[in-house]
């Protein structure tokens, strides 16, 4: 589980707040997606959630451990992709020990359900972007976290491995109960797998809610700032649908 209460953020110095009087609670095995455009706090909401960063107002309660995976990842040694995985299992090594035999089995494990065995020698500096960061998610399922923040998962990946990604992190919430949260700039992503959504508006303005109310058209619209458009359809005999931008409606200015 893991709730804010009124919370608040603006970087030091600066009058403008990110987003202010946000409240949302989130129970085992819910997801919830960050939308909003550049500059408008996702990153800094998500860092908050993980405790990296101290919110100028508000609370922040947590049930379970949390696993932050970042957008970006660059390793100043040549650790192999087993290796960082194996990183995840220290809060569960003591402060003098080694890595046990289950702890090495925990991070094959976690490789093995990523989908990456073919990878688990490799240094994780040749690795993709994408591949790095499903590293990542792998780290933080060999350490038991309860609570995923992710942030922005599906950026570097082609469109079939964000199925897989997508694929996987329904799984993850709804067969084995983690709590998910994650920012995307594809509203498509938070309809597909995510219980609510927030919308951050910028300038404090943040809207939270079920994820269908909160992608409707005319709340994306405002949002980004750009007609959105929402379509219906059939996929393998289930409902499914997906968010657009309208770039024939015209360009907004820079």
């Amino acid at each position: 589980m893991i709730a804010a209460n009124a919370l608040g953020f603006r970087h030091p110095g600066q009058s403008a707040w990110l987003f202010r009087d946000l409240d949302f609670h989130l129970e085992r095995g819910q997801t919830l997606a960050l939308l909003g455009r550049n500059g408008r706090g996702k990153t800094t909401l998500l860092k908050c959630l993980a405790g990296l960063l101290t919110p100028v107002e508000g609370t922040i309660a947590r049930d379970g451990a949390v696993g932050y995976v970042p957008q970006a990842f660059a390793s100043p040694f040549p650790y192999s992709v087993f290796d960082v995985v194996l990183m995840g299992r220290a809060r569960h090594v003591g402060l003098f020990s080694t890595p046990t035999a289950e702890d090495r089995a925990r991070a094959r494990e976690a490789i093995a359900e990523i989908g990456l065995d073919a990878f688990a020698d490799r240094r994780i500096d040749t690795l993709s972007g994408g591949e790095r960061q499903l590293a990542l998610i792998a780290r933080a399922l060999a350490a038991q976290a309860e609570i995923l923040l992710l942030d922005e998962p599906a950026s570097a990946l082609d469109f079939r491995n964000q199925a897989k990604l997508l694929a996987l992190l329904r799984t993850l919430s709804r067969e084995r109960g983690l709590t998910i949260l994650m920012t995307t700039h594809d509203p498509t992503h938070a309809l597909e797998i995510a219980d609510r959504a927030v919308l951050l508006h910028g300038g404090g303005h943040a809207e939270e809610g079920a994820v269908a109310d909160m992608c409707a058209e005319d709340r994306l619209t405002a949002l980004y700032g750009l007609e959105m458009r929402r379509l219906e359809f059939d996929a393998g005999g289930r409902s499914a649908a997906g968010i657009l931008p309208h770039y024939g409606a015209g360009y907004p200015r820079l």
